[in-house]
């Protein structure tokens, strides 16, 4: 009972925050533009490809994982995406940049706050990526095709 709580909760979750942050996005790609070029780190050929497509595919995550399609290789899929966001924002942040993270909306500047959040979400990313092993370490049923 516990588990399908748990397995709940985390895709509800997943899928909530992927679905409104690339909602957001896609509202306006011209300040998520402005949001990668802040980063330095992408070719400026690349900004606006980057800002039109991504939140495309976080949006596609999202709704892959509420409908419960292939959910541990979408919730891999996020929890690699997620990776590779605290990953880009740690190396800003260490590098002393100011620029703004563009995850929920344009005015949130990256700080040790923004990188944990985003480790935070990795959480319910990890678990429903890897909810079988877990379920039977902890309660020794017999995993389903």
């Amino acid at each position: 009972m516990i588990f399908k709580l748990l397995h709940w909760l985390c895709r509800l979750t997943l899928a909530g925050v992927f679905i409104y942050s690339g909602y957001i996005k896609v509202k306006a790609p011209l300040q998520f533009a402005v949001a990668i070029s802040g980063y330095q780190l992408v070719p400026e050929n690349l900004v606006f490809p980057l800002a039109q497509y991504l939140p495309w595919i976080e949006i596609a995550l999202g709704v892959a994982i509420l409908i419960g399609w292939k959910i541990r290789h979408f919730s891999a899929a996020t929890a690699a995406l997620l990776l590779f966001f605290i990953v880009i924002l740690t190396i800003t942040y260490m590098r002393g940049i100011e620029a703004n993270c563009g995850c929920f909306g344009m005015d949130d500047p990256i700080s040790p706050l923004t990188i944990l959040r985003d480790g935070i979400f990795l959480v319910p990313a990890l678990y429903l990526a890897f909810e079988d092993k877990i379920r039977r370490k902890f309660s020794g049923e017999i995993p389903i095709p």
